[in-house]
């Protein structure tokens, strides 16, 4: 009697056990990162945003180096303002110039100038010059064509930078801090590509841009996993002084919890399964 009762004891642990191993299992399983491939449907076929149209422009309040070259060297020295040393904390106003740190992004000895909130600058001899909204390469051709036009400089260069202007990516990326903007275009993806790439934990298919829009902040939702959606969106051109944030998925959620080992987790399986584990080696050894 005692010896078929310790059998039918045996046989139920088997099948609690096995039981348990299948829920682990499971919970392994579904703890497992979906969907981790960037632009899963990508043909050849994808409309982008017109890549004109989405040019990084001049904002309020941007700074902007601005420089003009001729072969009159004395003349050029006119249209430039002196680099003087300063310390890029301090305020500076729309006529004034600095040497900009090099872990900036910037070369140092730059002329820099400070666009008003009423998107102005004030410019050597030219005077007071409307600039937000422009391109580089439109604002570099506008204050050319100033110089020609008023008879000034018959030969002009104009350079245009674009000074201590970035984008902040936060989120779980593997380096999160501030991008420097040195070109005219931006995309999320080269974005997320400085910041070190998503991790394992990052959220795809929800990737938000805050953007600062007329006064007002929007922000935009992308699921990069999908390439129409992701090239399509406004926010796949970035602009300057956007956020990128990238949320965590449920796994790094429920991590992250304060009482972790709850009955969703993956270690409460884990721990269940493990202890059942030596309870039956030591019955049925």
């Amino acid at each position: 009697m005692t010896t078929d009762l310790n059998i039918d004891m045996k046989r139920t642990l088997r099948r609690f056990l096995g039981m348990i191993s299948v829920m682990s299992a499971l919970a392994l399983a579904s703890c497992t990162p979906k969907n981790v491939a960037y632009l899963q449907n990508i043909d050849d076929t994808i409309t982008t945003v017109d890549a004109l149209s989405t040019q990084i422009r001049v904002k309020p309040e941007d700074k902007i180096s601005i420089v003009v070259h001729s072969k009159d060297d004395q003349l050029s020295k006119l249209f430039n303002l002196p680099v003087v040393s300063t310390n890029i904390t301090q305020a500076m106003t729309t006529t004034e110039a600095t040497t900009i740190r090099n872990d900036g992004g910037v070369k140092s000895g730059m002329s820099v100038y400070t666009v008003s909130p009423e998107g102005t600058i004030q410019f050597p001899i030219l005077g007071e010059l409307k600039v937000a909204g422009m391109s580089r390469s439109e604002l570099s051709g506008f204050i050319k064509g100033e110089l020609m036009g008023r008879d000034l400089v018959k030969d002009p260069t104009v350079t245009v930078e674009f000074v201590n202007t970035g984008i902040n990516v936060l989120g779980e990326v593997n380096s999160p801090g501030r991008i420097e903007v040195n070109r005219d275009h931006l995309t999320i993806l080269d974005a997320l590509a400085i910041a070190g790439d998503m991790t394992i934990h990052g959220q795809r298919e929800n990737v938000m841009v805050i953007r600062e829009e007329n006064g007002q902040r929007k922000a935009y939702r992308i699921d990069m996993t999908d390439a129409r959606k992701t090239m399509s969106s406004p926010a796949y051109y970035l602009q300057q002084n956007d956020i990128i944030y990238v949320e965590p998925n449920g796994q790094k959620k429920r991590e992250t919890t304060t009482n972790s080992n709850n009955f969703l987790s993956t270690g409460f399986w884990i721990s269940v399964a493990s202890l059942l584990t030596s309870i039956c080696v030591l019955i049925f050894r």
